[in-house]
């Protein structure tokens, strides 16, 4: 029997909320022990194969962060003993947060990705158990000029091509979009038109603030994404950005996501930029566009109808592969919510959990 499973990932711990198929009556278990007081700002699911392999990218003030999996739904996890991830000496430096983890391609069932703090690339071909750094992004010789954000200075986004093996993309605050046609052994900036207009040249070769990125496997080369001001589209894989941000109440925000079963679909959740980061008229509203970023819709039945002021971040929203889709997203005030049918209607899944860093889903079994 089908079950849906949502990973909520919090500044302290992980909850797992669980379903049946239809999506609409959650249960929710948690705090979950092996995780209590850790900050979780990644999870992943992978569906590939028979057996779903969930992920958890923890931060403990003790221990350090580390790449945590199952292979139960998150009944029982599993850690390598010598830790998953781990710079090499001669990086001189040490990992401090695990922002991404992102399975590959149907292609590659064992290859498994995950974006760090500071920024690095990394690539499993285990599953996940275990990740090897990806040099050629880390020698990059633009490393040295990626500024930090305001949450640092993190690989957020990885998009790993669904036909090419060679072809993956990544985007970072700060450092902006970058892709590799060759595996991993070359990267080039992908930026021209994403606005930087902190720099004296607001359209730089590197340096953007982009917040997310996302893209539909069935049409990989557009692109879409969600800039420190600005929300853009390429349809050439990077090459090229043009904002899609009229007939939204703004263009600053954090997460971007992507209809399932529909290319054109997109998701985002404007905030009012740059010092009050809360949702625009301090409405919780999702905002869709069913072509593409051309016209833009308010999503609303079913959230908060009174004064919202907690922002949805990065990793804290997302879609299922389920068909009707479900959307889901976490606030930075504990709450979160599911739709079951593409953003129209919403419930409430939880409240009063610690702020929200994360969250995915998928329809299982």
């Amino acid at each position: 029997m089908s079950e849906a499973v949502l990973l909520i990932g919090t500044k302290k711990g992980l909850w797992i909320g669980r379903s049946d198929a239809g999506r609409r009556n959650w249960t929710l278990d948690g705090p979950v022990p092996q995780f209590e007081m850790q900050g979780v700002y990644a999870v992943g699911i992978d569906s590939r194969g028979d057996q779903p392999r969930v992920f958890v990218g923890g931060t403990s003030e003790h221990w350090g962060p580390a790449v945590f999996h199952s292979d139960d739904l998150g009944k029982t996890w599993d850690e390598p003993p010598e830790g998953s991830i781990g710079f090499p000496k001669d990086s001189e430096t040490s990992l401090e947060r695990v922002w991404q983890i992102q399975p590959g391609p149907p292609g590659q069932p064992e290859v498994v990705y995950a974006g760090t703090q500071p920024s690095a690339l990394w690539k499993s071909t285990d599953g996940g158990v275990t990740f090897e750094l990806v040099r050629g992004l880390w020698d990059h010789p633009h490393r040295k000029e990626w500024g930090a954000g305001f949450g640092g200075q993190a690989v957020h986004t990885v998009l790993p091509h669904p036909t090419d093996p060679g072809r993956v993309s990544v985007a970072m605050s700060t450092g902006g979009v970058y892709r590799t046609t060759d595996g991993g052994e070359s990267w080039s900036p992908a930026n021209r038109g994403i606005k930087a207009y902190f720099f004296p040249d607001p359209y730089p070769e590197f340096g953007q603030c982009v917040h997310k990125l996302a893209a539909h496997p069935a049409v990989p080369d557009r692109m879409f994404a969600q800039n420190h001001h600005g929300v853009y589209r390429s349809d050439d894989a990077g090459t090229s950005w043009t904002s899609i941000a009229d007939g939204l109440p703004s263009d600053f925000g954090f997460p971007i996501a992507v209809h399932p079963n529909e290319p054109e679909t997109v998701y985002v959740f404007p905030l009012i930029a740059d010092g009050n980061r809360i949702p625009t008229d301090a409405k919780c509203r999702v905002f869709r566009s069913r072509d593409a970023g051309s016209t833009w819709e308010a999503l609303t039945e079913g959230l908060p109808d009174v004064p919202s002021y907690a922002p949805v971040l990065r990793d804290a929203m997302c879609t299922d592969a389920a068909d009707p889709a479900g959307v889901y997203l976490g606030t930075r005030d504990g709450c979160v919510y599911a739709s079951a049918d593409a953003g129209d209607t919403w419930t409430e899944v939880a409240r009063h959990l610690p702020d929200v860093l994360s969250v995915r889903a998928a329809v299982v079994g």
